[in-house]
């Protein structure tokens, strides 16, 4: 496989850390989901380690449920501030990470979105990606005139139109088409500008945009879909992928069906770059590491805990915490992942409170505890075995969980070869070691 031997990193901010219990952690300022400074010191931090990216990821609506009743009271997962306006700012006061932010296929309009990370891109000087999601909350719905959510097949067809129609919207100018000529009168050259006229099922955009070439040719393009539709998508158009294997198996499963889809398109194996999640707990030693864990572990308040559990198995609430599941209890989710965790409970005899620690601790990501070369150790087998291209950082909490990782597994790594020690270009797409982008109005001539 065609690569440097270079793992990428991005490094993922979501509110105060990855972990449930990130804001009530005694290092972690509690209100940091809302203050610029926060941001700025933790990017700022990343680019010093050499990061590829800072991600931010986004919902349209406070999409944790109430359920049990008191637990979103008892969450963080409410106010945040808006990435693209976060970025815009952050942008002057760096210099080389790529920034990049999700946006919604389903709750915007493809004009908006190709003029917003055009705008981003010029204003980083080439370091702007747009993360492209689907949404999925009934939540984010109710705050765009729905009653109901799209449904999936629908979301997802109206995502590979909304890619299509932005990426046309960005080549709607070549390099050079702005010659700005004073003496002549001439502001543009008319053979490089180009009008859309897309006329599709779900967007009519006349164009062109309102943003000439942009430093990068166009913003990357970022994309996490597991399903079928999702991999055709980024196959085609993505040029960084997030994904969430837990197992190195299934994720070299995952990373060879969609390089094996490229060449469909036109592509090659490293024209696609593929970052699992992972949340690295560092300690001097093992046993620091998991003090550190088990620290965070028992600042879970116990009903965003149950909260964990609920979509799982419904209302916990009612019962002992501290004793495991009643015998006679019935769960009518039948879904493969609360089959899995009634077996776990049962298997491992856990208490409730065990239970929820264990799901609740996890946000969905695949953790690793332990020393650097511990971490180090697990991120070049993954790397090595061609499950990954490089990892996307997901810290339990914030600055510490960041500052963690860049002091210590950062160096390991970079002994190691496997991450660089400078930047090699000044716009994301070249520091990811993608090639340039063609105009595909210049690439028909």
């Amino acid at each position: 496989m065609a690569r440097n031997g270079m793992m990428k990193l991005g490094l993922s901010i979501r509110r105060l850390g990855y972990h449930t219990a990130a804001w009530r952690h005694p290092e972690t300022r509690a209100d940091s989901a809302e203050d610029f400074g926060s941001f700025l010191v933790n990017v700022l931090a990343a680019e010093r380690a050499k990061f590829d990216l800072v991600f931010l990821a986004d919902g349209l609506a406070i999409r944790a449920k109430d359920e049990p009743p008191g637990s979103l009271a008892c969450s963080n997962e409410n106010v945040e501030l808006e990435p693209l306006t976060l970025l815009a700012a952050l942008a002057p006061l760096t210099r080389n990470i790529g920034l990049v932010a999700t946006s919604s296929t389903t709750y915007n309009e493809p004009y908006h979105v190709a003029r917003r990370y055009a705008s981003l891109d010029h204003i980083s000087g080439g370091r702007a990606g747009w993360n492209v999601v689907t949404s999925w909350s009934e939540m984010e719905a109710l705050n765009f005139n729905r009653e109901h959510h799209l449904d999936h097949a629908t979301r997802y067809d109206r995502a590979k139109e909304f890619v299509e129609v932005v990426t046309g919207l960005w080549d709607s100018w070549e390099e050079g088409a702005f010659i700005r000529d004073k003496q002549s009168g001439i502001f543009y050259d008319e053979s490089k500008r180009h009008v859309l006229n897309h006329k599709g099922r779900h967007f009519q955009v006349r164009g062109p945009l309102s943003a000439s070439r942009t430093p990068q040719g166009r913003p990357v393009i970022v994309q996490a879909g597991a399903s079928e539709q999702g991999r055709e998508i980024s196959a085609e158009s993505a040029d960084l992928v997030y994904t969430n294997e837990y197992l190195l198996s299934a994720a070299r499963d995952y990373y060879r069906d969609l390089k094996d889809r490229l060449p469909r398109y036109g592509r090659e194996d490293d024209d696609l770059k593929i970052l699992p999640g992972i949340q690295p707990i560092v300690g001097a030693t093992r046993q620091e590491a998991q003090d550190k864990f088990d620290e965070l572990q028992a600042l879970i308040h116990p009903l965003p805990g149950l909260a964990s559990l609920y979509g799982l198995l419904g209302d916990c609430s009612g019962f002992d915490l501290d004793s495991p599941l009643p015998m006679d209890a019935v769960f009518e989710n039948k879904t493969s992942n609360a089959v899995k965790t009634l077996e776990l409970a049962r298997r491992e005899n856990l208490t409730i409170r065990q239970l929820y620690q264990r799901t609740a601790g996890k946000a969905g990501i695949r953790q690793i505890i332990g020393t650097a070369a511990d971490i180090a150790d697990d991120m070049e087998q993954w790397f090595r075995d061609e499950a990954c291209d490089g990892f996307n950082i997901c810290p339990s909490h914030m600055p510490h969980g960041l500052d963690d990782f860049a002091a210590f597994v950062v160096p390991e790594l970079q002994r190691r070869g496997l991450f660089r020690t400078e930047y090699e270009g000044r716009t994301l797409r070249e520091n990811l070691g993608l090639r340039p982008h063609i105009n595909r109005y210049q690439a028909r001539r």
